[in-house]
């Protein structure tokens, strides 16, 4: 007890704990040397930091938020660290300025915190604005320039007195005095003429006087005053067209209606933007023409399809067409019979020379794959089409006259603006050898290659 209760043990107690509060506030401004509480970093850097000196203030609408921790050089710039309150209003879009701090060429650091709709901005991003006004040496440049200016301006009219034609200036002045001279020698070697001209000029205005003061029926005074009736009709007339305006104004009559009816002009408004729809929608139209023809490896002959495609979003499309064939088309007939109680089936293939085939589709359009239906050379079919490479390959899958199922496989890859090859086979689902491969290719043209081919023709 009497060692807790020593003088020595007391003075030595309350230096420890002295010691501890100074080592803990150190501590904290160390950590936050802002200001109490937590605080966020930032920097931006500059090509001229002079003026701006460490440990100094930061500010945000002149009031101090922060102060500068470190200026050094990076990368051939100055690198400006500042540490700010932790509540420090600061988006990405946050901007500094440099702006004197009185007559001696001290700076200090004034934050504008940004959009308050932009992402906030954290700890240890960059400023990436920072606008230098504060800068002495600027100004003092600008104004040597300037000074500059004026003394060559000086220069220039000083030699153009002193008579150097070297200079622009001096040319003028001259050219100036020639023009004079030149004016003077004139207006001497034709003094004759000049009087001459002097003399018709008053004759001409004798001849205005006496058309002014002519008081016949067909001269200058009848004239006036019969303008000046038209231009009491022209009073009577607006006098007429203020009438009608007023009725408009006061909603009388169709016009008025429409002007004062709010229901009557919301259902004109209606109408117009329907017409509007309507006409953007026919503008938004993509049309595109089709030709190909395959060579048939079994007999030789061609068969080509012309088709119109009409587009009207990029997920949808109608396509009509025709088809000829060469081959017409064909028609299996199955006969079944019984022979001693052995039963026979005979399978028959007809040909018929409707060569003309028409063709009439509907295409939803899935990324790269296109789901088409409807109908298929004269008959009832559907299709996929899937792209790849870019679509400039297309693999296509048709069927078709369900009645004699018809399969067709092709390819398709686009050469060079709008030319392209085909290869295939028909007839893929023949029980009696009747498929056949094919080779050919086509034409496909868009709105835009038609306006071009338009443009270029020698109407």
């Amino acid at each position: 007890m009497g060692l807790f209760s020593a003088p020595e043990f007391k003075v030595g107690l309350l230096v420890l704990i002295v010691s501890g509060i100074i080592a803990g506030m150190s501590i904290k401004v160390s950590n936050d040397p802002a200001g109490l509480g937590s605080s966020k970093r930032a920097h931006f850097f500059m090509d001229d930091a002079s003026g701006l000196v460490k440990n100094s203030n930061v500010r945000m609408a002149g009031i101090p938020v922060g102060t500068i921790q470190d200026i050094k050089l990076e990368n051939g710039m100055a690198r400006v660290e500042v540490v700010l309150k932790g509540d420090t209003p600061m988006t990405k879009s946050a901007r500094v300025e440099i702006r004197p701090n009185g007559i001696l060429g001290d700076k200090f650091v004034e934050i504008i915190g940004g959009d308050v709709r932009d992402p906030p901005l954290v700890s240890g991003d960059q400023i990436m604005v920072v606008d230098d006004r504060a800068s002495v040496d600027r100004l003092i440049g600008e104004i040597s320039k300037i000074t500059k200016s004026i003394a060559q301006v000086a220069d220039n009219i000083k030699a153009a007195t002193e008579g150097d034609k070297e200079k622009p200036l001096g040319r003028i002045v001259d050219n100036i005095e020639k023009l004079t001279t030149d004016l003077a020698t004139l207006s001497a070697e034709r003094k004759d003429d000049i009087s001459e001209i002097v003399l018709n000029l008053r004759e001409t205005t004798d001849t205005i006087n006496e058309l002014v003061t002519d008081e016949s029926p067909e001269g200058f005074k009848a004239a006036w005053k019969d303008a000046l009736r038209s231009l009491k009709k022209i009073e009577a007339s607006l006098d007429n067209v203020e009438q009608i305006t007023g009725k408009i104004n006061r909603g009388e009559g169709t016009i008025g209606k429409l002007v004062n009816d709010p229901e009557t002009a919301e259902e004109l408004n209606t109408a117009i933007a329907g017409i509007n729809n309507l006409l953007d929608t026919s503008n938004k139209l993509q049309t595109s023409f089709d030709y190909h023809s395959n060579i048939m490896a079994n007999t030789g002959e061609a068969k080509s399809y012309l088709n119109l495609r009409l587009q009207p979003g990029v997920d949808r499309y109608y396509e009509i067409g025709i088809v000829d064939d060469a081959s017409g088309s064909r028609e299996r007939l199955t006969t079944t019979s019984t022979t001693g109680g052995v039963q026979t089936t005979t399978v028959e293939e007809r040909r018929f020379q409707d060569r003309v085939r028409f063709t009439g589709l509907f295409a939803k359009n899935f990324y790269d794959l296109t789901v088409k239906g409807g109908i298929m050379e004269s008959s009832g079919g559907v299709g996929l089409d899937y792209y790849l490479l870019r679509r400039r390959l297309r693999l296509s899958v048709e069927t078709f006259d369900f009645g004699n199922i018809q399969v067709r496989a092709s390819a398709r890859l686009n050469l060079w603006s709008g030319l392209y090859l085909t290869a295939g086979g028909e007839d893929l689902a023949s029980k009696t050898g009747g498929s056949t491969a094919f080779i050919g290719g086509g034409l496909f043209l868009t709105n835009d290659d038609l306006k071009l081919l338009l443009t270029r023709l020698p109407f």
